[in-house]
């Protein structure tokens, strides 16, 4: 049998540690990108990589206690009878129990005590709370979560958290700072603890002070998923909106039609959120002027308010640890399936550089001298010598952009493989001399974000528009080399970034950045797994309202832009929206799928 290597031989031994802390033998531990997300007995954890670096195996063993210390002091039934339907609620209430259970374990255990601090500071790392500039930007979650684990167990918050907590401390004190305070009083009964947590929310006035809004009809399908999943903190909603997700994908597909559009982002001044922000709409009456390059639709489609969206470098969104980490990560996936989408890219070198390299103009006055001919000037030397010159390559002035949806049904696998497929495709098309941007699309929350809540604010006017908060991503872009951008890629493996997607919009915002490109042509590949979702949009504009505008994009740029576009889907038809698309049963064809795409675009012009 061969010898365990070092990253093996932790692992047995944080899966023994997990399973004594829980009390409970069947205890299993799988090295992942992140923790979270964590599902009946198995505990995913951050591999700390094969050099075991001390801060991250410490990192690890904080996870592995975390979910030790769930299994065993959490009552996953009775939490989800308690929970409260409000999604924002729900999150802070989750996140209070996620507090209690650690400091059970933090106070009878100085070992775990130092695990958990270490893994307190890597959640925070790549959490909203230390980009926030507003209380409004604040996760109310993550603040309460910080705030109950510095009443229960006396550690002070983490350093990167303090500047967003400070901007939501006073508010929350002078409202539940009593509630804050008797926590610690009901540690060991979750049942009370519970419903001083559900107090705690009603003086916040985050729980249901309103009638439950009807764009969530299937709440109580996500609470069960929640107890059934019995995930760490807030992963519980993020899990339980992928779900709902899917369930309002398959409605989307039963309702089709044409639409209209409003591309919703700043372009490439939106590198700084917050000013791209200010320009945005306030209402859904608003309506901004049409940017040169958008298409001129029918339709009543609109975004409700523009001023949360954002467009950010991947580097922007969590700090240059992580993403070491999460490149890492990518990076033992590459070495499993790597192989084969490398021959596949090679495949597609070749053809690029036959075009590039067997294209000649022959009997020319100069140039190089042709070898072939120079037989015939030996047996009659009157011919005079014969030159040729190569032509240029048509692909050579050309971009590809590829845009990848990052949606939480993306989550495991079909994401690995886009990102490695990216990631190759990246390098492939450089040597060959093809400028290529690699872009990602989702959400900054699930369900509606501060643009939901703006529009309950102003009474819920009818047929708002778009009502979630963009979040389009640059891995890479176009005039930037890929050493440069390779780190940004591993971004893709961290779950908490999958949320809704938006396509419609997305679409706009790359086909937009590709026609200010100087190169003559331009080609824009769109990697999704299904229709556009996201629940609060369909719910109060009906379900087909995100297809139907993604239907007019698709349509307006394949007939009147110069940007050729491509699509390839991940077990989801695409070939309904798209006039060039594939679609792929199994994420492991993508890498065939995308070279096969690209090198018959290529051939379209040769």
């Amino acid at each position: 049998m061969a010898e365990q290597s070092p990253l093996d031989r932790f692992r047995g031994v944080l899966a023994g540690t997990a399973r004594a802390i829980a009390r409970d033998p069947e205890v299993e531990v799988a090295f992942a990108s992140e923790s979270g997300a964590q599902g009946g007995k198995l505990a995913r954890v951050v591999s700390p990589g094969a050099g075991l670096a001390p801060k991250l195996v410490a990192e690890a063993r904080g996870a592995a206690d975390a979910v030790a210390l769930r299994l065993r002091f959490h009552d996953a039934k009775l939490h989800s009878g308690l929970s409260p339907v409000e999604p924002d609620a729900r999150a802070v209430f989750d996140a209070l129990e996620g507090a209690r259970v650690e400091a059970l374990g933090a106070r009878s255990m100085a070992g775990v005590r130092g695990n958990l601090a270490e893994l307190a500071e890597a959640r925070v790392r790549s959490d909203a709370i230390t980009r926030a500039r507003t209380a409004e930007e604040v996760p109310l979650a993550t603040a309460l979560g910080l705030l109950a684990r510095e009443r229960l167990t006396g550690e002070a918050p983490p350093d990167a958290a303090l500047r967003g907590l400070d901007l939501v401390r006073e508010w929350i004190e002078s409202r539940a700072g009593g509630d804050l305070d008797g926590l610690a009083l009901t540690l060991d009964d979750q049942g009370a603890f519970a419903a001083l947590a559900r107090k705690l929310l009603e003086d916040l006035e985050l729980s249901a002070s309103e009638d439950r809004p009807e764009d969530e009809p299937d709440e109580g399908g996500d609470e069960d998923e929640g107890e059934d999943q019995g995930e760490d903190e807030s992963e519980d909603q993020d899990q339980d909106a992928g779900a709902s997700g899917g369930d309002m994908e398959q409605r989307a597909q039963e309702e089709q039609t044409d639409e209209q559009d409003q591309d919703a982002e700043s372009e490439e001044q939106d590198d700084e959120p917050a000013e791209a922000g200010e320009q945005g709409e306030t209402s859904a009456a608003a309506r901004p002027n049409r940017r040169p390059n958008e298409p001129e639709l029918s339709g009543d489609y609109r975004a409700f308010t523009t001023r949360f969206d954002e467009v950010v470098e991947a580097s922007d969104l969590t700090d240059e640890e992580e993403l070491n980490r999460l490149r890492a990560y990518l990076d033992t996936q590459m070495s499993a399936l790597g192989g084969v989408v490398t021959r596949l890219a090679n495949r597609l070198q070749r053809r690029l550089m036959a075009q590039q390299a067997r294209s000649w103009d022959f009997d020319q006055e100069e140039g190089i001298l042709d070898a072939a001919r120079l037989a015939r000037v030996i047996v009659s030397p009157g011919h005079s010598l014969s030159y040729k010159i190569e032509r240029e390559t048509e692909f050579k002035d050309t971009v590809v952009s590829l845009l990848i949806d990052n949606s939480g049904s993306m989550r495991g696998r079909p994401i690995s493989i886009a990102a490695i497929s990216a990631d190759i495709l990246a390098r492939t098309l450089e040597r060959c001399g093809v400028a290529t941007e690699i872009l990602g699309f989702t959400t900054r929350a699930w369900k509606g974000g501060q643009s939901r809540e703006a529009w309950l604010g102003e009474g819920r006017p009818p047929s708002p528009g778009r009502l979630n908060d963009l979040r389009h991503i640059i891995y890479k872009r176009a005039d930037e080399p890929y050493r440069h951008a390779r780190r940004n890629l591993g971004l893709m493996m961290r779950e908490g970034l999958l949320k809704e997607n938006i396509d419609g919009e997305a679409l706009l915002w790359a086909h937009n950045r590709l026609v200010a490109r100087p190169e003559e042509r331009r080609i824009l590949m769109v990697i999704s797994d299904g229709a556009p979702v996201d629940d609060s949009t369909a719910s109060a504009n009906g379900g087909a309202y995100l297809e139907k505008h993604l239907r007019q994009v698709i349509g307006w740029i394949e007939t009147r832009s110069p940007v050729e576009l491509a699509a390839i889907g991940i077990g989801h038809d695409v070939t309904r929206y798209y006039e060039r698309a594939v679609t792929i049963m199994d994420a492991e064809q993508l890498g065939g799928a995308l070279v096969e795409q690209l090198a018959g675009l290529f051939e379209l012009r040769s």
